[in-house]
């Protein structure tokens, strides 16, 4: 469990996000390098206590669009409120922010760069040592808080950078690619994290080209293509982007009852008998073809409805192009699509 103190408050309903003022919203951010747009007019609204994902392919803005909301970059246009606030820095003490950049100086011993990352934020050394001597135990790295960093595996300076992000007990955390060069049992690790900060109260912000992880964890994504938000919104309205699909086995393969079946319905044959169907599910529902096939003998074997996953619903939203550099973004990380 997070060892934190976070203002505590059970995870936020639809109706208590509606009443809250959001933590952070962006209109319009533009940012230009020299004569490139890496980023051209993206909004954003973070529900204060969600936790939300940036999602995207490497070099889709992603990186560009937290600095701008951080405050690290201007916007060249736009406006960003974050905590209340126009200017991010008027609020920097209650932000922990994760780089994708990881540094840590190689002979600070564990507790001691925690303690040094939290007084960066205000908090008083002691302080930051005592506390980040008792996160590194509730993390099972109490045996390495006196030990230089140079001396710890990569997966354990991860651990003790994201602490040190956390020490000062921030509103809202903001971690860019977190998960990127962690193994699997770490990113599990991780995602336990922001899952007890967000269930403390603590707005937290990703930014991943791992579509699983936004799918597991996020209440809210914004999907990033080439500088831009085809889409940002609450999960669940992503995938509905793409109708369900209905897969359909009857006994019989052909009769009268076949016309009730969508046109362009995709036709199979199962192994050892059966014939299954697969099409959109219709607006209308499927109660009334499923009477008529009863009545027409179709013999229905199995039924199930498949709701599309937030893969298929960024490729859908952000184009095959996209797709394709996410993909692989991922297979170059080595982490799971």
């Amino acid at each position: 469990m997070l060892a934190l103190s976070a203002p505590t408050a059970s995870a936020p309903t639809q109706a208590m996000e509606d009443a809250r003022p959001p933590a952070v919203m962006a209109r319009g951010l533009v940012k230009r390098f020299g004569g490139t747009e890496a980023v051209g007019g993206v909004d954003l609204t973070v529900p204060a206590g969600a936790i939300y994902g940036i999602l995207g392919p490497n070099g889709a803005g992603k990186t560009t669009t937290m600095r701008m909301l951080l405050g690290i970059i201007d916007p060249d246009s736009g406006t960003r409120i974050v905590l209340g606030h126009e200017r991010p820095h008027q609020v920097a003490r209650a932000i922990g922010y994760l780089p994708e950049e990881r540094g840590l100086y190689p002979a600070m011993k564990a507790v001691d760069a925690i303690a040094f990352m939290g007084a960066l934020r205000g908090l008083p050394q002691r302080v930051g040592r005592e506390r980040g001597r008792a996160m590194l135990e509730a993390h099972g790295l109490g045996n390495a808080a006196d030990r230089q960093i140079r001396h710890l595996s990569k997966g354990m300076a991860q651990t003790v950078q994201l602490l040190g992000t956390l020490v000062h007990r921030p509103r809202l955390v903001v971690l860019d690619e977190p998960f990127s060069g962690l193994d699997a049992i770490n990113q599990g690790k991780l995602e336990t994290m922001i899952r007890d900060l967000a269930a403390a109260g603590t707005t937290v912000i990703f930014s991943t080209h791992v579509i699983a992880h936004a799918e597991r964890l996020c209440e809210r994504i914004a999907i990033i293509a080439g500088g831009r938000v085809p889409f940002e919104g609450r999960v669940d309205e992503a995938r509905d982007r793409i109708p369900a699909q209905v897969r359909l086995e009857t006994r019989a393969g052909d009769g009268p009852w076949r016309r009730r079946l969508p046109p362009g319905a995709a036709a199979g044959r199962k192994e050892g008998g059966g014939h299954w169907w697969t099409f959109p599910l219709p607006a209308t529902g499927i109660e009334a073809m499923l009477r008529d096939l009863v009545e027409g003998q179709a013999g229905i074997l199995s039924l199930s409805i498949e709701r599309a996953g937030l893969h298929d619903a960024f490729m859908h939203i952000a184009g095959e192009a996209a797709a394709r550099a996410l993909a692989n973004g991922s297979a170059a990380d080595g982490s799971p699509a």
